[in-house]
């Protein structure tokens, strides 16, 4: 996935670029690159990591607000052509792009017509050369960049950065962007929890929003020109700690965080008294629960397999159809949606493009969706507006692992709950509690004493494949 990282304010721009970026590498990435405003505007890519961008670097560039990106490449090469940022043509306008344009086959050959010559293969290079186009027109960077908008299809979260102006617009349709509120500096990033090293003050930037952001100040309006409020909200610390610690990766360290992680998913949110589930966040009677005709739940990739674990307990202990679709397939399959169903989105990160329109598909048809979802604030968390916080803390490694686990839990509480005004009684309830708040004990207990795993990782390491066999009990 693709990540955008931002700053203009009255620090050296380089470094805070930097480590944005390295926040931002667990979300994957084949190319790196920066721009930096110092009179001029000075880029610097490179295929890999944020490291190897980093070792040809100048030591000491100067400039108070520059540019950055990690990218996932979808148009064109891994490439150091095809990274980002890209420049217009003079150079005095460079941007970072998230997302898709559609109609950039169009953009680039009406480009090439006019006689631009293209650096690279991506959508993303021709939006820089249209806004130096529209920029000619009145030398106004929040228009040029509306109207270079309004020729473009597709989705985008965009910063732009300008040589003679000293501003950075930005603007979001259908791919995320938050910017961070500091003293006299602003932040930009396509991941809300990053900023949290920064500051504690965020704007949320909604589909079609665009922004005009100087170090003091930030001026919100719609694609079509209409001027909006900037609403400012504050970031919930989370429980566990983004950096490696005492572990070697990320993944080890979220391995060993799972008991910790369970405890917080569960505690408030079991009843052993009535042998119950209480996850307020669902606003839903016993009553309303029994009425349920059915369950549907969605994600993508680990959400989906912790969906489809919930998928099977919902059925078991509430004796109700739950049905799991993989989000990315969801809208396009023109779905029937019953008002009176229950519908889950299930995300980590709470950004999920896919799992966010299938989201939009069923509000559209008439039905409420409750999130399960692990950031606070974040845009699925929003445009649900109910269900479910899971409360694992900050999940930096590509393979899920305590996330992972506390939507599986999340899940199970919800199929108790339900359960408990149908069918389950209130002594099975009881026991099933009991099972739940064992389980960070039965964790810590294993990762006491792991076994032989490097043996085994030492035996299929280097296999062209392999086959895992096992029984259902």
């Amino acid at each position: 996935m693709c990540g955008i990282f931002g700053y203009i304010g009255s620090k050296r721009a380089t470094p805070i670029l930097v480590d944005g970026l390295r926040r931002l590498e667990y979300r994957g990435y084949d190319s790196t690159g920066i721009a930096v405003k110092n009179g001029e505007i000075s880029i610097f890519k490179k295929v890999g990591k944020v490291s190897e961008m980093q070792s040809i670097l100048p030591s000491n560039i100067q400039g108070t607000s520059g540019i950055g990106h990690t990218r996932w490449a979808t148009h064109g090469g891994v490439t150091e052509e095809n990274a980002h940022p890209h420049a217009s043509s003079s150079g005095d306008v460079v941007i970072v792009h998230n997302g898709i344009i559609n109609n950039s086959r169009i953009l680039r050959a009406s480009l090439v017509a006019q006689g631009v010559e293209l650096k690279s293969e991506t959508d993303s290079e021709a939006l820089a050369h249209i806004i130096e186009i529209e920029l000619a027109v009145d030398n106004n960077p929040e228009a040029a960049v509306r109207r270079t908008l309004q020729k473009a299809s597709g989705t985008w979260g965009l910063c732009v950065l300008f040589k003679n102006h000293d501003v950075i617009v930005v603007a979001a349709n259908g791919s995320t962007l938050e910017i961070g509120k500091g003293d006299g500096e602003m932040f930009i990033s396509s991941d809300g929890p990053t900023l949290s090293e920064f500051t504690d003050r965020v704007v949320h930037l909604h589909d079609d929003d665009i922004a005009v952001l100087t170090a003091t100040s930030i001026t919100r309006s719609s694609l079509k020109g209409d001027r909006k409020s900037v609403e400012v909200s504050v970031l919930e610390k989370s429980w566990g700690e983004a950096d490696l610690g005492e572990y070697e990766h990320y993944m080890l360290k979220e391995i060993h965080e799972q008991p910790d992680a369970l405890r917080h998913c569960i505690s408030g949110r079991l009843d052993r008294v009535r042998g119950n589930g209480r996850l307020g966040g669902l606003r839903l009677s016993p009553s309303a629960l029994a009425k349920v005709p059915h369950v549907r739940l969605i994600g993508c990739g680990t959400a989906l397999h912790a969906a489809e674990i919930g998928q099977l307990l919902i059925e078991k202990l509430a004796r109700i159809p739950a049905v799991t679709h993989i989000a990315s397939e969801f809208r396009h399959n023109d779905p029937v949606i019953n008002p009176n169903a229950l519908h889950f989105a299930v995300s980590q990160s709470g950004e999920t493009a896919d799992t966010l329109s299938a989201i939009k598909e069923i509000q559209l048809k008439g039905a409420q969706v409750y999130g399960v979802v692990n950031v606070v604030g974040s845009t699925i968390a929003r445009q649900c507006g109910q269900g479910v916080y899971i409360h694992s803390g900050p999940e930096q490694a590509v393979a899920s692992t305590k996330a992972f686990s506390n939507m599986v839990v999340a899940l199970t509480m919800f199929a108790l709950q339900v359960g408990r005004s149908r069918s389950i009684s209130k002594e099975k309830g009881k026991e099933i509690i009991h099972g739940l708040q064992q389980i960070p004990h039965l964790i810590e207990e294993y990762l006491e004493d792991v076994g032989p795993i490097m043996e085994a990782v030492e035996l299929v390491k280097d296999a062209k494949s392999h086959q895992l066999l096992k029984k259902v009990h």
